[in-house]
């Protein structure tokens, strides 16, 4: 994943610190993390970063462009009071969804400095990801 950053220092502080990434390679353009596993990659590009638009969802306006990372709910309890700890505001609180029911899981967003959401979920039971 690749999205566009407004500030180099702040996206690493942010992605550091606040969400635990470790750092990759860097350059004055553009800079790579582990999150999770996973490579993402940050473009110095401050004249695509905007507010994403939102759909309903549930009662909520879910931004319609976010990455989302699944954890595993002790990982995300952590990461929740990690988030809390630093002051950052949910986009969308943290909360459980579908209790005792087929898919049931925890979600909450957050916005990095450049505006773009992340949402983090845990699920009960790791089969039911892709149950309709």
């Amino acid at each position: 994943m690749a999205f566009p950053i407004h500030n180099i220092e702040l996206s690493r502080e942010f992605y550091i610190k606040v969400i635990g990434c470790t750092l990759g390679r860097e350059s004055d353009k553009w800079i790579d993390f582990n999150l999770y596993g996973h490579q993402v990659l940050a473009h110095l590009s401050p004249e695509d970063c905007t507010i994403p638009k939102t759909n309903p969802v549930d009662g909520d306006q879910i931004p319609a462009r976010h990455f989302e990372k699944i954890l595993p709910w002790d990982q995300w309890e952590d990461l929740c009071g990690n988030i809390k700890n630093d002051g950052v505001k949910f986009l969308i609180d943290p909360r459980k969804r579908f209790k005792n029911n087929a898919g049931e899981q925890g979600t909450f967003f957050i916005q990095d400095p450049s505006e773009n959401v992340l949402e983090f979920r845990p699920f009960s039971n790791d089969s039911d990801i892709f149950i309709k």
